[in-house]
């Protein structure tokens, strides 16, 4: 590696690390309060809502990284311009097109490792969070899972503190098949068995048909329809997995395989993949970005301004890829063009704005 190129690449590593860190700050004081009011009519340490901040910084930080990325091209070009490096550099046949080719390749080669390592290791620690978090919310006595053989559902009821373990091979909008729900009491001995063909789920009271009842004399009992009621219903079970950030890559690839063998759709697993895979391209193209508006707006001595206008741009893209995705969740777009899209376009009108690079 040249010298300059290693000089420029560490400067640009230099200022994300910088922004990063401001970052981590300023999300542990604005979730430290949010954990402190979960805990607050629970008889726990203050340790608590500190440990789970921690844990829940690492997914924070890579849900804003474009922002980061955007923010740390901007204040590299500002340490560039603000000791004349530039115009040494190009004195030396250095051009605005070889700065921004260098910094872009070290953002797509950070994007691959964030997305291998990084990414891992906060879905990890978001998983950690969840579970600890789980353990003291209201719901600790009822859990929902799905796996090769099908949904699985845990449930304690309230009045006599029965347990519940229902499990569903096939799961469609609302409507469960293929029904075995096992009645258990307090010491986990058997009470009753309920087979069904099918159940509404709509509302929390299911509607069971075609059921046949186990009891504990082994007696059989055959009902056209019988209610259940649950703690659960369609709209809860559909955002099971509501926040993917807590499974890895090959956690979201199996669970998108677990989805398709029940008949459910696994459009939002998609999308959190391709999402994740589209990173490093996302990241290079905002690099991109913050290169061409540092070269195009040098005239601007604000910084203020310069971050503004940086933030601004930021939004814009945030929003074109939020509604990109809309159009996925709701499958009028494939979710591989819901994603990749946006990332088309901001090529396309980096490449229209990079053609005059170095005429600046």
């Amino acid at each position: 590696m040249k010298k300059y190129h290693f000089y420029l690449t560490n400067l640009f590593i230099k200022n994300l690390l910088t922004i990063i860190v401001v970052f981590i700050f300023l999300s542990f004081f604005l979730n430290i309060f949010e954990e402190i009011k979960f805990f607050e009519n629970k008889e726990n340490s203050i340790y608590y809502p500190i440990i789970l901040t921690v844990l829940n910084i690492p997914s924070i930080i890579f849900e804003i990284l474009p922002f980061i990325f955007l923010l740390g091209v901007m204040f590299f070009f500002i340490n560039l311009f603000e000791r004349d490096e530039i115009d040494l550099l190009r004195s030396h046949g250095i051009d605005n097109a070889k700065i921004t080719g260098i910094i872009s390749i070290a953002s797509l080669i950070m994007g691959l490792i964030l997305i291998i390592v990084f990414y891992s290791f906060s879905a990890n620690l978001k998983s950690l969070y969840l579970n600890i978090k789980y353990q003291y919310s209201n719901t600790g006595d009822h859990l929902a899972v799905v796996n090769e053989d099908g949904l699985w559902i845990k449930e304690r009821q309230e009045k006599n503190g029965n347990i519940f373990i229902i499990n569903a091979t096939n799961y469609k909008k609302n409507t469960l098949e293929n029904i075995k729900i096992t009645e258990l009491d307090e010491n986990y001995n058997l009470l009753n068995t309920i087979v069904s063909d099918r159940a509404d789920i709509n509302r929390k009271l299911w509607n069971l048909t075609n059921v046949k009842i186990y009891s504990q004399e082994k007696k059989t009992e055959n009902k056209l329809n019988y209610e259940y009621l649950s703690t659960f219903n369609g709209k809860i079970i559909s955002n099971l997995y509501s926040n993917l950030n807590s499974l890895n890559i090959f956690q979201l690839n199996k669970l998108k395989e677990n989805y398709q063998s029940i008949g459910y759709s696994a459009t939002e697993v998609k999308l959190h993949l391709n999402k994740i895979y589209s990173l490093p391209l996302y990241l290079t193209l905002t690099t991109i970005i913050g290169a061409l508006l540092m070269f195009k707006l040098n005239y601007i001595k604000s910084k203020f301004f310069l971050i503004v206008v940086g933030v601004l741009v930021s939004v814009v893209f945030y929003y074109i890829n939020y509604f990109s995705i809309l159009f996925g969740k709701n499958e009028t777009l494939p979710v591989a063009v819901s994603i990749w899209l946006p990332h088309v376009i901001i090529f396309l009108i980096c490449a229209f704005v990079s053609i005059r690079l170095n005429e600046n």
